[in-house]
């Protein structure tokens, strides 16, 4: 039933958390002795990211509210359009005013 929110949330584990590697290198000596070991931890770490993401995703799901279409357009153009331009001449008038080189 679940399969492609699975295929989602193991190619962003691929692209973005890393893959299989684990976010630190503990006991680095017996994982680079043990092959075996090797494997799994990181057959564990990929899995436990992808289930990481999957229960976002189920709490995403869960926690917003669906909105109708017009709901979305009167947020759209009455919360995040003037938010965004005024986010846009925050960012503006500080690279300006205060001399920032990129």
């Amino acid at each position: 039933v679940y399969r492609g929110q699975v295929r989602v949330c193991a190619l962003m584990t691929i692209l973005f958390l890393g893959g299989w590697h684990g976010p630190f290198a503990l006991g680095e000596e017996f994982v680079r002795d043990h092959p075996f070991v090797n494997a799994f931890a990181g057959l564990f770490w990929f899995m436990f990211k992808i289930l990481f993401l999957f229960i976002m995703f189920a709490m995403v799901k869960a926690i917003v509210p669906r909105y109708r279409y017009d709901q979305l357009m009167r947020l759209g153009w009455k919360i995040f359009l003037p938010t965004s331009l005024v986010a846009v001449l925050i960012v503006s008038g500080y690279v300006v005013y205060l001399g920032v080189q990129s």
